[in-house]
């Protein structure tokens, strides 16, 4: 695990064309970004493969790395056809690792619904296999269908590690509840990126109502213990990306710029007192 594998999720840096994104995202230390590739969004599903090759050169020709991308949150269908225009681009580009969407349960109930996923993944890794790339699936609290590791691998255990794997998020797994170090263990054969975010869950008042939400907070003033769960990620030898996910809604560029350097300077202490 080194300081260089340390990316920026540039989901909130919506609004920036490729070459402000750029000199943002060097303004943070960072390494590289997790490509956000949705709608509304420099590089999306329509224009992928003429945009993607050139936003990678442009990355690149900076010294820093695109080693994977985000896809829409709905971007579960793999017979749709912009999933081989997003498998291709991506092959061509040299991105290995395609972050896709979630599933949730339908009426047919868990198990059931199990079942279907898990037949679409199997597309999703022919498509996959196609093109040498690995989707991801991300654990994610509340009511998606991988939303602690025991659902993950519910999903994804004995498909082939090669072409599907796990985009931990030890942030979404403390709102679950699920201990850290049997979160890994339960993974660690597929696990491919680690996503960074702090967050509690606390109790609002919502025209009346109180109601639980949970909120993204800086790294080491939510419910996630860092030095832990880096230090597990630390004895496994993981090398995969580290997707920093600033992911306050709230702030305005600047400002935000400023809370990731703060959230990846904190993350690379971290990192560098493991190492002795």
């Amino acid at each position: 695990m080194e300081s260089k594998n340390l990316i920026v999720f540039t989901k909130h840096f919506k609004g920036l064309n490729i070459d402000e994104l750029i000199k943002k995202i060097k303004e943070t230390g960072a390494y590289g970004v997790d490509l956000c590739v949705r709608p509304d969004y420099p590089v999306n599903p329509e224009n992928i493969e003429k945009q993607l090759p050139k936003a990678v050169k442009k990355f690149n020709d900076e010294g820093l790395s695109i080693p994977m991308i985000t896809t829409p949150t709905d971007f579960v269908e793999p017979e749709k056809p912009e999933v081989e225009r997003v498998f291709y681009a991506c092959a061509v580009s040299g991105i290995k690792l395609i972050k896709i969407g979630y599933w949730f349960m339908k009426e047919e109930g868990y198990w059931k619904t199990v079942e279907n996923i898990r037949k679409k993944i199997e597309k999703f890794i022919k498509i996959a296999g196609k093109n040498s790339i690995k989707i991801l699936i991300h654990n994610h609290s509340g009511s998606t269908m991988s939303l602690n590791s025991v659902s993950v691998m519910n999903l994804i255990k004995g498909f082939p590690v090669e072409y599907v794997g796990v985009f931990l998020d030890p942030g979404h797994l403390s709102i679950t509840g699920e201990p850290i170090d049997m979160a890994i263990d339960i993974v660690k054969e597929y696990l491919s990126a680690v996503a960074v975010k702090d967050i509690i869950r606390e109790r609002v008042v919502i025209n009346g109502k109180r109601k639980w939400q949970i909120r993204i907070v800086p790294l080491g003033e939510g419910y996630v213990e860092w030095e832990k769960v880096l230090d597990l990620l630390y004895k496994i030898k993981f090398s995969g990306p580290i997707s920093i996910h600033s992911e306050y809604s709230e702030l305005k560029i600047d400002d935000l710029i400023d809370q990731t350097k703060i959230d990846l300077r904190y993350i690379k202490r971290i990192i560098e007192n493991l190492k002795g």
